[in-house]
């Protein structure tokens, strides 16, 4: 009975010795996955995604690293322009593991690594700037700190792709002051574009009254001209009707005197002679 119970725990050994030697033996990398094996302590290759065997108790695999591209933000860090001015600086960088044995024994620690690397690059660039340019050019800043962080990352097995300042936080005197010139700025293009649109509107106005005097006055001009061709046409009527009748002397003189009163209704006539004939 003993012997058997003895045979039963050398087998069960045995089998839990197997499954400890395939669980140590037999690696899956994921996608998107890099691993660095150690053999006997000193570095022996990099595992790819898929099935691997390892050698038990004499290869070590080390935490796996991320090949996909990662963003870390900075918390925000105080820089100093050319005009002394404390501004806070927020920054999020893009990069990529690219060489995972490099990553792991170039550097102890890539991300905190690239993080004072940012701030100290950001120190050195801004340091050359006032508040001003600092404002207006962050593209600049952020194709400098780029080519910087990517140059010096590049022996860590780290390709740094992007770099932007997520925020530039100048002093609270000065954003209060700032905030008072633009609100001036704004007052001042609203009077200048009400002015502009006041100009405009009296230019406008002007244009319409001396087109609409032109009009006027050629209007006028025209119906003096109709009515003095008018009058002229009925007096040659007239006098063609005349000459045509052969008026006698006693007719016209008739007719003279039927004129005359009419000569009197104005309010003007004062006088008026009447021939002696």
């Amino acid at each position: 009975m003993n012997g058997n119970t003895g045979l039963w725990i050398v087998l069960l050994v045995l089998v839990v010795f197997v499954v400890i030697v395939l669980a140590r033996s037999v690696r899956i990398i994921p996608q998107a996955r890099a691993g660095v094996v150690e053999r006997l302590g000193k570095y022996q290759r990099t595992l790819n995604p898929g099935l691997t065997i390892l050698i038990p108790f004499v290869d070590r695999l080390l935490p796996l690293l991320d090949l996909r591209e990662q963003v870390v933000s900075f918390p925000p860090q105080p820089v100093i322009t050319s005009d002394n001015l404390v501004v806070s600086i927020d920054t999020v960088v893009y990069f990529q593991v690219t060489d995972p044995g490099a990553a792991t024994y170039e550097i102890a620690n890539y991300i905190q690594a690239v993080e004072q690397l940012t701030t100290t690059t950001l120190r050195n660039l801004l340091g050359g700037l006032d508040l001003k340019q600092t404002l207006t050019s962050r593209d600049q800043i952020n194709g400098q700190l780029r080519g910087v962080l990517d140059e010096a990352t590049g022996r860590w097995g780290i390709r740094v792709s992007r770099v932007e300042l997520k925020a530039i936080d100048p002093p609270h005197s000065i954003q209060e002051s700032m905030e008072k010139q633009m609100r001036a700025e704004r007052a001042r293009r609203a009077a200048t574009l009400t002015a502009e649109g006041t100009k405009q509107s009296q230019i406008l106005t002007a244009e319409g009254q001396r087109q609409a005097a032109i009009l006027k006055a050629e209007g006028d001009a025209q119906a003096a001209i109709l009515r003095a061709d008018g009058e002229s046409q009925a007096i040659q009527k007239v006098f063609d009707a005349i000459h045509k009748g052969n008026p006698s002397q006693k007719l016209l003189a008739y007719q003279y005197l039927q004129t005359l009163p009419k000569l009197a209704e104005g309010s003007a006539n004062k006088l008026w002679i009447i021939p002696s004939e």
